[in-house]
């Protein structure tokens, strides 16, 4: 905390001090007939300036020496900009007590700050997960749809191999013969071929009778 405060209060004099070197030294002359005691009343007698130079460093002299303004109804108050707040004080400057709690309530400024910070990023890496996700189903759903929109090749199935016919079909019994044809003669010729076969075969010699 006391870095932050020293922080802070380094702010606030550079702020004030930015105030006093606009103008020119010579303007930071008593040029009130006795000492303001507070900021209105410094700035009542800064806009008695004889000429602008001098009105300009008396209003800057006026906001160095007193940081709160008076309240219409009675007091006064401070704006602290480092916060964008404004606390109720009891004189034209804060005390030691008054100022400590404006510095107190800095730190829970920052504090509020950074975890404001930290809860808008996480929902930002929330948000941009969820649409991740969101484009990785809608991925995958098109993949399923074009998978199941392609037709499925269909497997051939094995026709059976014709026979060879026979090169000579036997004529049915009772079918009429055609003379010539193969299947006609070829019983004929059979027949023959038997009758043939039976000539040159001897037929078997009996046994002889005992006596």
């Amino acid at each position: 905390m006391s870095d932050v405060v020293a922080s802070r209060r380094a702010a606030l004099v550079v702020a004030a001090a930015g105030f006093l070197l606009l103008t020119p030294l010579h303007a930071h002359a008593q040029w009130w007939k006795r000492a303001p005691v507070d900021f209105e009343e410094c700035a009542d007698a800064a806009e008695k300036a004889a000429n602008k130079t001098e009105k300009t460093a008396a209003l800057a002299d006026c906001n160095a020496k007193f940081a709160g303004r008076r309240k219409p109804g009675g007091g006064y108050s401070y704006y602290d900009f480092l916060q964008d707040r404004t606390f109720d004080i009891a004189g034209p400057n804060p005390t030691p007590e008054e100022q400590k709690k404006i510095d107190e309530s800095y730190t829970s400024y920052l504090a509020n700050q950074r975890r404001s910070n930290e809860a808008a990023q996480a929902a930002a890496r929330q948000q941009r997960e969820q649409q991740e996700q969101a484009r990785q189903q809608q991925v995958a759903l098109r993949t399923e749809v074009e998978r199941v929109s392609v037709p499925v090749a269909r497997v051939p199935v094995p026709v059976e191999r014709p026979k060879v016919q026979q090169s000579v079909s036997p004529r049915p019994k009772g079918a009429p013969c055609t003379k010539g044809s193969f299947s006609c003669e070829w019983p004929r010729l059979s027949e023959s071929l038997s009758d043939l076969k039976k000539l040159f075969t001897p037929a078997p010699s009996k046994p002889a009778k005992k006596g």
